[in-house]
């Protein structure tokens, strides 16, 4: 499955994926005209800054499987693009009872006047779309792709999972080298026995 991933710990919250995000959701596609535009063009990616210091979250919608929202959804607003596994909002039947905000797990739908049909300015539930206009066009997400960091990367969810495998096991394979000779031989004991073996540390 072709998706956003996440690595909070690459983020520096420098907020470009928000700008972004909004550039490309606006009526001109400008860095420039997007900020005069009125009703302004939203962000549907939220940086959050951690409870520590150089700590950040880019926050975003998951669409969910079975997604909450949609289920609530009184006005059938809220569907599932079969071919992308993306859940979108249909901004005309909105009617900004905000159930869909109050079930959603990851608190990503907000509230905003948006240009809806002819010119029509309602305030509506605004989320993550997965820029399927830009896909559409071969490119990706426009968060991902003004990341400098490498927080947001598009791609497919298992290699990127399988990445995070390959990290983690890298990471404890080093902890272990590093390890006293005294430990190291409790180890080499256990893998030459295949049995537990007591050592003055206790049973291992």
């Amino acid at each position: 499955m072709l998706t956003v991933f996440v690595e909070p710990q690459r983020c520096i919250a420098c907020g470009q994926c928000e700008f972004a995000c909004a550039v490309a959701h606006s009526r001109s596609l400008d860095p420039v005209l997007a900020l005069v535009e009125s009703p302004q063009p939203r962000s549907r990616v939220y940086v959050q800054a951690g409870p520590h210091p150089n700590t950040a979250y880019p926050n975003k919608c998951r669409h969910c499987d079975p997604a909450p929202c949609q289920m609530v959804c009184p006005s059938g607003a809220i569907s599932r693009v079969a071919a992308s596994d993306v859940v979108l909002i249909d901004e005309r039947k909105c009617i900004a009872c905000a159930m869909c905000a109050i079930v959603c797990p990851f608190d990503v739908i907000t509230y905003h006047e948006q240009a809806v049909g002819d010119a029509v300015v309602r305030t509506v539930a605004v989320k993550c779309d997965g820029c399927l206009d830009r896909l559409a066009a071969g490119r990706i997400p426009a968060c991902a792709e003004t990341c400098k960091t490498g927080a947001l990367r598009f791609g497919e969810i298992n290699d990127f999972m399988a990445e995070g495998q390959r990290r983690e096991t890298a990471t404890v394979l080093a902890a272990a080298a590093a390890m006293s000779p005294t430990d190291a031989d409790g180890i080499v004991a256990w893998r030459a026995t295949g049995a537990y073996v007591a050592t003055p540390g206790g049973v291992r």
